[in-house]
């Protein structure tokens, strides 16, 4: 799921190696990649391999990204991205 900074569900999203699917509005859309997915879900492109090693612990670095998982225990991840312009902040909470 993906929620807005107030809790709301924006979009529901799933895949697998060969497709990604968006859920939101009553609407299904199907995408390539999960890359594609996410830039059109969040507006930018993300790191996804990078996104899946922070959220297991992995601090691994992404040219332009920096994570600050010094709450990964909490739950919680910042990813900021630097360069290229403009920047981006991305902010994970995850349930337990």
């Amino acid at each position: 799921m993906l929620y807005s900074p107030l809790g709301s569900t924006i979009a529901t999203l799933s895949w697998d190696p060969t497709t990604a699917i968006m859920r939101a509005h009553g609407e299904t859309r199907y995408f390539d990649s999960l890359d594609a997915l996410i830039k059109q879900a969040v507006g930018t492109d993300i790191p996804v391999g990078a996104l899946f090693s922070w959220l297991a612990g992995d601090n691994v670095t992404v040219a332009g990204w920096s994570a600050n998982l010094s709450q990964h225990a909490e739950g919680k991840i910042i990813a900021r991205r630097n360069d290229p312009a403009p920047q981006a902040e991305l902010r994970l909470v995850l349930e337990k």
